[in-house]
């Protein structure tokens, strides 16, 4: 792509309010998650409405939200690594070494957001994901793409697959997942604030990577980043009728796929006996089929918010999406403050239903306090600490 002018890529609305639904939709998962904190009221002290309520919105919401939130966030973050590389190429310099200052950075917000968060934080993830983006930033659209499915496409899991097929005896590697979330829930409960924060910041933050790797996260985030840069580099969220087409091809063929990748899904990874299966095979068909409903999301909000009455509908999204980190990372330390027992430790008397809820609140709380903050400054608190961090030193 050729750039001939020194003026910056204007905002485009669309994707700061395609990242506040992101947002908000990890918002509304993590509160049922209470954050990682898997206690809850007993069943058998609820009335019955209230326990098919609660089952209700626990599947709605994960089906809707769980796996495709995340995703969104990693599509847009090698969107805005696009916008960045290119700003600078047009002043004549390359992005990349500073895009790696940048990843370092976000190490520590990982490391704010993790202390609060139990089991670590996905901006981890990103700061060694996001190297994937540094090596592709010169690449042809043909050779980034190409990459990209091959990473999506998990090779390491079929690796795996395959070699049980030759080798009966064949194992996964033990990352030791499993044990580590459990020392993590022993020092949660017992409500020690230091201990909690130390805990979280180490152990929870190796227990969140490794858990990421054996998920297949690790290759599915660094194929999002690629296709995220190629959105950018092809313009595909500027309002176009060749671009309505394109999302109209990927909303329909994105939504025929889903349906038999999740039957498959379900089968191979929810109702599998074997193990081997559905810690390979399983794991891909969970990663894809979660991959089309993600698709399906953003082609639907990038097409609807062509509608200016969806476009009015969601107007708090952009304010909250402008403000992304500052509100990932607050939403868990009230989280944390809400449910844990070092805090009020609700998470007894707060079923998904009553969860939820919280998780709406906490969201028009962060939205006012946006507008609020937007009214007198350009970026949120952390985003503008973040940006003058990045160019610290630079000339």
């Amino acid at each position: 792509m050729q750039q001939t002018t020194l003026t910056k890529i204007p905002r485009i609305e669309v994707v700061d309010a395609l990242r506040g639904f992101a947002v908000l939709a990890i918002i509304l998962v993590h509160n049922l998650e209470h954050f990682i904190f898997p206690v809850y009221p007993d069943p058998a002290n609820q009335p019955e409405w209230l326990n098919i309520l609660d089952e209700g919105v626990f599947s709605v919401t994960f089906s809707l939200f769980a796996g495709k939130a995340y995703a969104i966030f990693s599509l847009l973050f090698g969107f805005t690594f696009y916008i960045q590389y290119t700003n600078q190429l047009r002043k004549g310099k390359d992005f990349g070494y500073r895009f790696l200052w940048r990843l370092l950075l976000l190490a520590g917000f990982a490391t704010l957001n993790a202390a609060f968060f139990p089991a670590g934080d996905v901006l981890l993830l990103f700061c060694f994901v996001g190297l994937f983006l540094f090596l592709v930033r010169k690449w042809n659209d043909k050779a980034v793409l190409t990459a990209a499915i091959i990473l999506l496409l998990q090779p390491v899991e079929w690796f795996h697959y395959i070699a049980c097929l030759f080798n009966p005896e064949y194992t996964l590697p033990n990352l030791g997942v499993g044990a580590m979330y459990n020392e993590v829930a022993e020092y949660t409960k017992e409500g020690n604030f230091w201990n909690f924060i130390w805990g979280n910041v180490t152990l929870g933050q190796k227990a969140s990577l490794f858990w990421a790797i054996g998920a297949g996260r690790f290759l599915q985030t660094a194929g999002l980043f690629m296709l995220g840069l190629l959105i950018g580099r092809n313009q595909l969220f500027v309002t176009s009728d060749n671009n309505t087409r394109f999302w109209v091809k990927a909303l329909i063929i994105s939504a025929i796929l889903f349906c038999p990748l999740y039957q498959l899904k379900v089968i191979l990874y929810d109702n599998s006996d074997a193990v081997m299966i559905k810690q390979t095979v399983g794991v891909i068909l969970d990663m894809w089929q979660k991959f089309a409903f993600t698709a399906v999301l953003v082609a639907s909000f990038v097409l609807l918010y062509q509608k200016e009455s969806f476009k009015k509908l969601t107007a708090v999204l952009r304010f909250y999406g402008k403000m992304s980190l500052t509100n990932y990372i607050s939403q868990s330390i009230m989280g944390a403050i809400i449910y844990f027992p070092f805090g009020l430790y609700l998470a007894p008397y707060c079923g998904y239903t009553v969860s939820l809820l919280i998780g709406f609140v906490l969201f028009l709380l962060q939205v006012s306090f946006c507008k609020w903050w937007l009214k007198g400054h350009k970026q949120g608190p952390l985003e503008g600490l973040w940006h003058k961090l990045t160019w610290i030193n630079s000339k």
